[in-house]
């Protein structure tokens, strides 16, 4: 590595980056902005995966698509001792599409490409559904540049062990990982950072230890639809050592140094890319036996032939998941906390071009929940809290709403909706039943939240947790209709330790759950089972594990009976209205867009 410099340590810059989604052409002037910045203090640098046009952008990957002399050229002239660039982006390359990484090397007039690595593991699982929407790359290869010899993958090629592998026996010093890696998972820990993120910290040292390699990974940063891209970027030394790591959230650029002298020193003390070297050709001959392209040694049993299935006892075996454990709904609050915070500056300002937004308080916790985040993220100041109460409310919930605007400060309306809808019942439909009533109610806040949104220019922010949504319990095109939410993904018993951890006042964090539709009803009284119970059989079922697992585990076969037909009852309710298909431009079928392109 570093041959040019006569060993001289690398400068390496890794630009975690937060692209406008789908604009190419101002992501380009982004990505000079850094690389001018840098200038002869960096020899190069490192943009994540989907740097010019964002990553989840479906159907519209076709419009953002560049070749990447395209892209060398509009990159212009480099500054004086311009350091190289490595750039994500979707390709088009011989009329395909592809999800690229090219190095352009940085010349007198114009930035030359040195190599270009086309993504191999397209995945279609989670939020993933690359592969309907670009081709895999067919090749992995090391590749000569001014600084040494490297390798160039994307994201979830370096969860798959045998391109690392094919680099670093290919003379790769260095590897470069673009990627875009959405947030997930906020189970406690004591790195404090989302578990994708923690796997990734896991597989960076690894594939840097094995191989004897440096290994750096560029995390793309920002929020798409609600798929927020932590950043975290890193890089790891040969011995597995981190030797830099980028901040949450932030676009920001990390410089690294990395010196080749460290490579010589951990080769010689664990060899273990000298020993694959020697072991491979044995390798290669059980892997031919292993595709079925050879036999294996005569009289050798279990080497050869089809593929037996392990055949277990069920979920509930020893050594299958804890269904029973108390705490598998625990989170990393603070962490929450952070995420759901740039959720909401990211959503409501930066992709939507809004400063405000307003919320329905309705005296519980999950109100209370998203009025206290909305206020932490955008300022009391932008924030419009609207009480919104029938005659028959409970006195206590408007009191509740009160406490929890004045302890968080954001601007207060009360609106009473007793009399339009009074007039709508005693004229038209004086036999109306109580949950027509309450759903009517429900409606109409919901109109009017989106009326003051229109006066106010301010985003309405949803209210509704993942409970609720899983089990239906909810007004369709109420409850669910604002176009934000930052709560939609925990379940209710998350939004109390939540609330607990944001200091919302106690007195809503233990009344009893309602809905405060119809006088003296609780949501246990209505759903046939309380959160506490139901949160951890969403949790396993979602997850693929069915009723009857749950029960073995020990869980209430009533309470698995009832959450299980409301999950599986209610899953219109959780989709777009349906829309018969006449024709192969559908929206939403066959014309797709991202929710924020």
């Amino acid at each position: 590595m570093n041959q040019a410099h006569s060993g001289a340590p690398l400068r390496l810059a890794l630009a975690q980056h937060k692209p406008v989604k789908g604009d190419v052409t101002l992501n380009l002037d982004a990505v000079r902005a850094v690389v001018a910045d840098a200038g002869p203090s960096t020899d190069v640098v490192v943009f994540p995966e989907a740097s010019l046009s964002g990553y989840f952008l479906e159907g519209g990957v076709a419009e953002a698509a560049r070749t990447a002399e395209e892209v060398a050229e509009t990159l212009g002239r480099p500054v004086p001792d311009s350091p190289d660039v490595v750039v994500g982006f979707y390709e088009r390359r011989r009329r395909r599409l592809h999800n690229s990484v090219a190095y352009f090397e940085a010349g007198t007039e114009r930035f030359e490409v040195r190599h270009v690595h086309r993504k191999l593991f397209l995945p279609t699982y989670g939020v993933f559904d690359e592969a309907r929407f670009v081709e895999p790359g067919t090749d992995v290869r090391a590749f000569d540049t001014r600084y040494g010899r490297m390798g160039m993958l994307v994201c979830e090629d370096a969860w798959h062990s045998m391109p690392a592998t094919i680099l670093a026996l290919a003379g790769a010093e260095l590897l470069l990982v673009v990627s875009a890696s959405p947030a997930r998972d906020f189970a406690p820990s004591s790195e404090g950072r989302p578990g994708n993120l923690e796997q990734w910290d896991r597989l960076g040292p690894t594939i840097a230890s094995e191989h004897g390699l440096f290994v750096a990974i560029a995390q793309l940063a920002g929020s798409e639809g609600g798929k927020l891209f932590p950043g975290g970027s890193a890089a790891f030394g040969p011995d597995g050592r981190t030797l830099a790591r980028a901040p949450l959230f932030d676009a920001c650029v990390t410089p690294i140094v990395l010196d080749p002298g460290e490579l010589d020193r951990v080769r010689s003390a664990t060899p273990l890319l000298s020993d694959l070297e020697q072991a491979l050709p044995h390798l290669e001959r059980s892997l031919d036996v292993a595709l079925g392209r050879s036999s294996g040694p005569e009289g050798v049993a279990g080497e050869s032939g089809p593929a037996v299935p392990l055949v277990g006892r069920g979920a509930e075996a020893e050594g299958g998941p804890p269904l029973l454990d108390s705490g598998v709904l625990e989170m990393d609050l603070e962490l929450v906390e952070r995420t759901l915070v740039e959720f909401i500056r990211e959503e409501v300002v930066r992709r939507r071009g809004f400063e405000r937004v307003v919320v329905g308080v309705s005296g519980g916790v999950d109100s209370a929940v998203s009025l206290t985040l909305a206020c932490r993220a955008l300022g009391p100041e932008n924030v419009y809290g609207f009480r919104l109460p029938y005659r028959t409310s409970s006195p206590e919930s408007t009191e509740h709403g009160g406490l929890v605007l004045e302890a968080t400060g954001a601007h207060e309306r009360t609106l009473d909706i007793s009399e339009p809808i009074d007039r709508y019942v005693d004229t038209y439909e004086p036999d109306i039943t109580p949950l027509r009533k309450g759903n009517l109610m429900a409606r109409l806040r919901a109109v009017i939240l989106f009326d003051q949104s229109a006066r106010l220019g301010a985003l309405p922010l949803g209210t509704g947790n993942k409970s609720e949504r899983l089990l239906g319990y909810f007004t369709w095109h109420a409850d669910d209709s604002p176009p934000i939410n930052p709560i939609g993904d925990l379940f209710k018993t998350q939004v109390w330790a939540l609330a607990r951890h944001l200091g919302v006042p106690e007195s809503i964090i233990e009344k009893p759950a309602t809905a405060d539709l119809v006088k003296g009803v609780t949501d246990e009284d209505e759903i046939g089972v309380s959160y506490h119970t139901a949160d951890p059989i969403l949790h396993w079922m979602i997850r693929g594990h069915d009723a009857e697992a749950l029960e073995r585990a020990g869980f209430d076969v009533d309470a698995v009976a009832v959450v299980r037909k409301r999950l599986e009852s209610t899953h219109w309710k959780r989709e777009l209205p349906t829309v018969a298909v006449l024709s192969s431009s559908a929206i939403g079928e066959f014309y797709l867009r991202p929710v924020d392109y």
